[in-house]
């Protein structure tokens, strides 16, 4: 399957931490997006500010993870399944995160409008399409990366070689679909 780094190994949170960029600047992106969407609806500067940071800091933190545990093994590449499991999980939490950051600026007594499990219920559902989108730029943004820093990185160099075999396999499945039927003899 590739080169097996022990995170003992020396420098190896560092090649650790290199192959997190991708997921955690798309979390950063995506903090960036929810700020400029606020900007466009004429919130104030300091409002927008909290919600790009307490937004798109965790959800940077959860991009690194998923990046991290996808170097490890604990995903599969293109995998959507556990990866919507992830952010099942962590992107609610986010958004909570988000929420109370936003109400402490505000100077709110009050967080939420609807009750937590009303809230955490709704953003569960919108997990879904955030993991759609975030492992889709993940799949174009993460190889070319890897492919940048594989020659210091052996991290990186075996995901790479597992990007490659999943490529592989996704090419003989294709492959196959297009040879017609045999010819019965």
């Amino acid at each position: 399957m590739g080169v097996q780094v022990s995170p003992r190994t020396s420098g190896a949170l560092l090649h650790h931490a290199e192959v997190a960029v991708p997921g955690a600047a798309i979390g950063l992106v995506a903090g960036l997006f929810a700020a400029g969407v606020g900007a466009m609806a004429g919130l104030p500067a300091l409002l927008n500010t909290t919600v790009g940071a307490a937004l798109g800091l965790p959800l940077a933190l959860l991009g690194a993870g998923y990046c991290v545990l996808l170097a490890r093994g604990v995903f599969s590449v293109g995998a959507v399944a556990p990866l919507a499991l992830y952010w099942l999980a962590g992107f609610p939490l986010a958004r909570l995160f988000d929420s109370y950051a936003v109400a402490l600026v505000l100077g709110n007594d009050t967080v939420l409008r609807e009750p937590l499990l009303s809230f955490l219920a709704l953003q569960a559902m919108l997990s879904f399409g955030f993991t759609i989108g975030f492992l889709w730029l993940h799949e174009r943004i993460a190889p070319h990366w890897l492919l940048r820093v594989r020659g210091h990185n052996p991290v990186a160099a075996s995901l790479v070689e597992r990007y490659m075999e999943h490529a592989e396999h996704l090419e003989r499945r294709r492959a196959s679909r297009r040879r017609p039927p045999a010819a019965p003899s």
